[in-house]
């Protein structure tokens, strides 16, 4: 009998891992990838040494690993772990459908699952979740989102509930979509909402922090009626949208702690609506301190062209940089957003604006990395892929390749660009040199790990609305 290859791909390199072969005796650089970007800045820089270098990674082995479920989002990763019984290394994926899977990185088999309350009612609906888990700061605990409009916190070990969860962060789940990826700060799992394809009303952008403890939540951030501090039965508020959407989600500058987010269309008076701005809150997520809003906001409100498409990405020094659906990039002041400081009805005071790699709408996270004293910024669209330096205040396109792609990552001194048309493309992130192209499957929105001489790329597309999915994962030799 003749097998196909991918199944033969999948047996050879479990038949690797049983015999003690060389898939078991990856090297371990690089340890636990904990949330989507890496780290609680969304940086998307990963660790200095992976295991994957420019010399192996033409010799990667692929395993596909079919999931209960799509997961349209990245995985996470913890090493050696005590997980269903035993110490391993485990990836982490949640599915559209708020199913949450443990999967053996040595292996590729399924060490629990978690299934959501409600399950039932939304599977196979247009009710999905694009958010991936995260790692609780002790190792023991993986929080995700359903389309419930919950935050559950599962026990790394067996994939129970805490007690004290699941915790509602949305009085109406049907409209307000958690769609993008957990993030934790101090004590506090950090949770944004957005709306359903359609921007059907009434809801609102909101930003919550929960206690990442008891599961008390801390306070709630209104981007619309901002003047209410708690969850809004959304149509008891007079305007609707605004939604905090992007990838990256809440962005955490490190030092003060303090929070950013970017809203999408909505209304805006500098007041108590703050849509397509860029939003700075207080660390626990209970004040907002600063806010950054195009001159041109009416606009883009009334054309849908949310500047909230994309979160902002910090690059140091005190400069930020947001993109949009505008094909725009624009260098922002994190000590003066506005130009003045503070937030009010003020528009405008960026500090350059530039286009993004062709052009075209911004829909993914960059990735920031620091390399020898320089500062790079890589951004992929879906029809391109740029690499650009930070010289003082200024950004400089050093590279530009007509290679789209999801959100980018760069790790052990490698850029990874996923295609979702099915190719996860390795580039030298300072040239954008091809060094390797990768089959995979389609996606949408997905974007890779790499770390302890793996990759782990969930592949498919949530708005499909299916019941089942993929996990790829490559092992160095």
């Amino acid at each position: 009998m003749r097998l196909p290859g991918a199944l033969l791909l999948g047996l050879l390199v479990a038949a690797a891992v049983a015999s003690g072969g060389t898939a078991a005796e990856a090297t371990h650089l690089g340890g636990d990838w904990t949330r989507f970007g890496y780290d609680a800045a969304r940086s998307s820089s990963g660790p200095a040494q992976t295991g994957i270098t420019a010399a192996n990674v033409g010799k990667l082995r692929l395993q596909r690993v079919e999931l209960d479920g799509t997961a349209d989002s990245s995985a996470i990763y913890a090493r050696a772990v005590d997980v269903g019984g035993r110490t391993r290394d485990v990836f982490v994926a949640t599915t559209s459908y708020g199913k949450t899977e443990a999967i053996d990185a040595a292996t590729g088999r399924l060490v629990w699952r978690f299934t959501p309350g409600g399950y039932s009612s939304w599977a196979g609906s247009d009710r999905i979740t694009n958010s991936s888990p995260l790692l609780s700061a002790d190792r023991r605990y993986v929080y995700a989102a359903s389309p419930g409009g919950k935050i559950q916190k599962l026990s790394l070990a067996d994939g129970k509930q805490a007690r004290g969860w699941p915790v509602a962060v949305t009085k109406r789940p049907s409209r307000e979509k958690i769609g993008v990826s957990l993030n934790l700060s101090r004590g506090l799992v950090l949770v944004s909402t957005g709306g359903y394809y359609g921007d059907a009303p009434p809801y609102q952008g909101h930003v919550v922090a929960i206690d990442a403890t008891t599961g008390r939540i801390v306070n709630v951030w209104n981007s619309l009626c901002s003047d209410r501090h708690a969850l809004l039965q959304p149509s008891t508020c007079p305007a609707s949208d605004s939604a905090i959407w992007a990838r990256a989600g809440v962005v955490v500058e490190p030092g003060s702690g303090n929070l950013l987010v970017a809203t999408g269309n909505g209304p805006w008076d500098g007041r108590t609506n703050w849509g397509d701005s860029v939003l700075e809150l207080s660390s626990d997520a209970g004040k907002l301190l600063q806010n950054w809003t195009p001159a041109n906001q009416a606009g883009l409100n009334s054309g849908d062209v949310d500047l909230g498409s994309t979160a902002p990405a910090l690059l140091g020094n005190g400069i930020a940089v947001q993109g949009g659906k505008d094909g725009k990039l624009r260098l922002l002041d994190l000590a003066k957003l506005n130009g003045k400081g503070g937030a009010g009805p003020t528009t405008g005071g960026e500090l350059q604006t530039i286009s993004t790699p062709s052009g075209s709408g911004f829909f993914s996270a960059p990735a920031v990395w620091h390399s020898a004293g320089t500062t790079w910024l890589v951004v992929s669209d879906f029809s391109a892929t740029a690499g650009y330096v930070l010289k003082g205040r200024k950004l400089s396109e050093a590279w530009n390749d007509s290679i789209g792609g999801t959100s980018p990552v760069v790790a052990g001194g490698l850029l990874y660009v996923y295609d979702p048309s099915g190719t996860l493309r390795i580039l030298a992130p300072k040239t954008g040199k091809v060094l390797a192209s990768l089959p995979a499957g389609p996606g949408h929105w997905s974007s890779p790990i790499v770390t302890d001489g793996r990759i782990a790329l969930p592949v498919g597309d949530a708005n499909r609305h299916r019941l089942s999915g993929t996990l790829d994962i490559w092992r160095a030799p």
